[in-house]
Parts: C-alpha cells; structure tokens; sequence
C-alpha cells in the first residue's frame, strides 16, 4: 500500500498553481526557506553533492539546494506540484530532476546513491513517518546526511499551528495540518535511531508572522523543529 494519503495531495494539487507566489498561501515557506538551508549547511558543504528533495512540492527548497551547489532530484506524488516545479526552472535555470514517485519505490531503485536527504514540512503529512524515514535511511550512501523538520505535537502548534496560523491570520490555507498528525521530537529521535541513523542534532525554529522573520532556538522545540541525523561508516573487520 502506498503510503499517502488522498486527501494530502488533493488538497496540495489544489493549491500547486500559488507555490511560487512569495504573497500566496505558501509565503511562509518562502520566508522560512533561507534558515532551513542554513541549517543544513552547518552539518554539510552542498557543492558537488548529491541531494534529494523528498516531498519537495512545488520545489521550493529543491531550488535553494541546487543554489547551494547540490545536485538536486526532487520527488513528490503530488503531479500538479511537480509540474510547477518543473515550469519553474525555465525562470531560475537550475537543473533539477523531479519525479512522481513515493520515497519507498525510489529507496527500491536507489539504495546507497545520495550524500545528503531533506525532508521539510512533510512527515505530518502521511500516514506513516516512519516509512519515510526508513526508506531515506535506505537512499542514503553511508556517511550521509539526512535532514528533517516538521511540527511538534504540543498545544504551543495547536494554538499557533493551527488555530491562529489557519483560522485567525489567514497565513496558510485552513486544513493544511491536522494536530493528530504532529510528531514529538522524542519520537522522531527515536524512529530515526530505529532506522538505523544517528541523530546528530535536534533544533527548534521560530517564525515572526509581523516581522516575517525566522531564526534558529536550540534551546525551544516546542513548535517547529529540525533533526539533523548521519549514516554511520561500518568498517570492515580485518
């Protein structure tokens, strides 16, 4: 069984045509954009790499990767996004490669084959993370680098999150997240470590919606946060 859900990529392929609208519905990815990518280039120099873009969308952070240097492949099941994503080339010129496929038939065809995996805002998203995680764990070359964000469930996400963020501001469309679907990052650790990665790093993000202005907390992640996770090298027994 493929591991979506319908109504996700309903709602996403409703919404494809606004992904590179910087006052869309999609705006604070935009904003939020530039610290993700901060954030994985404190772990890894993205030139010449490797990178795949699991669950990019309309190829938002696929495109700040490959301004990083890295050689990017995105994958999404959402069709209308892709094709957004691949229009969008034509204006920034980089070369990505984006497929329609989950990221457990992807793991099957190219096991060991990329230095470095992100994942953002996309695990609460499906109905099982830990199939995602596993297969990144699988697609990854031993010593590399795997990077995840997402929601906590906690009632700073469900007050913030949701209530404010969909039904008073207006900043993302009502019905994008559903609080039953947040993960702690306790969890998250864990089925990381259960795939056989090491955790690296645990750090929460903040977002100012007034100032639209996003920074890095280590010491807070109570609402969105990042996990920067390795491959260990096993080293042969002489």
């Amino acid at each position: 069984m493929t591991n979506v859900n319908a109504n996700e990529i309903k709602h996403f392929n409703e919404q494809a045509s606004f992904w590179w609208d910087i006052n869309g519905p999609f705006k604070t990815l935009h904003h939020i954009n530039p610290i993700r990518a901060q954030y994985v280039k404190k772990f890894v120099d993205l030139d010449g790499t490797n990178v795949l873009d699991v669950g990019c969308g309309g190829g938002v952070f696929s495109e700040a990767m490959a301004a990083k240097g890295g050689n990017v492949t995105g994958i999404d099941l959402a069709e209308d996004s892709l094709e957004i994503a691949k229009l969008h080339l034509y204006e920034s010129q980089y070369k990505i490669d984006y497929i329609n496929q989950s990221v457990e038939d992807f793991a099957d065809k190219n096991p060991s084959s990329f230095d470095v995996i992100v994942c953002m805002e996309m695990l609460e998203h499906v109905p099982d993370p830990q199939s995602i995680v596993n297969a990144c764990s699988k697609i990854l070359k031993p010593g590399g680098w795997l990077f995840l964000s997402t929601l906590n469930r906690s009632p700073e996400s469900m007050v913030l999150g949701i209530f404010m963020a969909e039904h008073v501001m207006g900043m993302i469309p009502k019905g994008t997240h559903h609080f039953n679907q947040f993960i702690k990052p306790s969890e998250l650790a864990l089925g990381v470590e259960k795939s056989q990665l090491i955790v690296k790093d645990i750090c929460g993000m903040k977002y100012n919606p007034l100032s639209t202005k996003a920074w890095l907390d280590q010491s807070d992640v109570s609402m969105n946060y990042l996990i920067a996770a390795q491959k260990p090298i096993i080293k042969e027994k002489l």
